[in-house]
């Protein structure tokens, strides 16, 4: 069985597709939704700092927080 790789587990620069949003959070799933980040997506890890994630989704830049980076699956 393949094991899940999380956006925090993801190399800087690299471009990965969106597999899955692991949340039970409608909230969650509906702002990751409007920023462009659902199944199937491309997403790239620009750059990693402690308590956040910076990725270009689409023609964006955002700034992710933990919570948020470890519900996406890549």
């Amino acid at each position: 069985m393949e094991e899940k790789m999380t956006l925090l587990d993801a190399e800087i620069g690299k471009t990965y597709t969106v597999k899955e949003i692991n949340t039970d959070d409608d909230d969650m799933n509906s702002f990751l939704f409007r920023l462009g980040c659902y199944t199937g997506e491309p997403i790239t890890l620009i750059s990693k700092k402690k308590k956040s994630c910076i990725v270009a989704i689409k023609d964006g830049r955002y700034n992710l927080d933990n919570l948020l980076s470890e519900a996406i699956i890549i």
